[in-house]
């Protein structure tokens, strides 16, 4: 089994000791992304459609260092800090995910640095 750290300058660097994702098996495993600006380490400004495109853009520049793609996710995880916020970030994630994988997406208590959303996925990478 081969396991190999994933460090994507296109997104923003982990806020903690965790790694963007892990490539192992065929897999890659991402870390949750949120509405960070790799440039500035900071959430974007706005609201959560924001933050959305820019967790999802993070994602993106994630999975293809590690030679995978948004094409290849098989499933996703989108955390909200209010589910009502679901429709308006689902508009988002279908521009991203044309043919989308299986997912969930959950309301949670919170998420770090205040942010309104958190997305992870798990990809094929052939």
């Amino acid at each position: 089994m081969t396991r190999e750290v994933i460090l994507a300058k296109g997104a923003p660097t982990p806020v903690g000791p965790y790694s963007q994702g892990i490539k192992a098996n065929g897999f890659i495993f991402t870390a949750g992304q949120l509405g960070i600006d790799p440039a500035t380490g900071k959430l974007v400004d706005g609201d959560v459609v924001d933050q959305a495109r820019r967790a999802l853009t993070n994602l993106k520049a994630v999975l293809e260092q590690a030679g995978s793609s948004l094409e290849k996710a098989v499933k996703v995880t989108v955390f909200l800090k209010d589910i009502n916020d679901f429709k308006r970030v689902n508009e988002v994630y279908a521009q991203f995910f044309p043919s989308p994988p299986a997912r969930s997406a959950v309301q949670v208590a919170g998420l770090p640095l205040g942010g309104l959303i958190e997305i992870e996925a798990v990809a094929l990478v052939l």
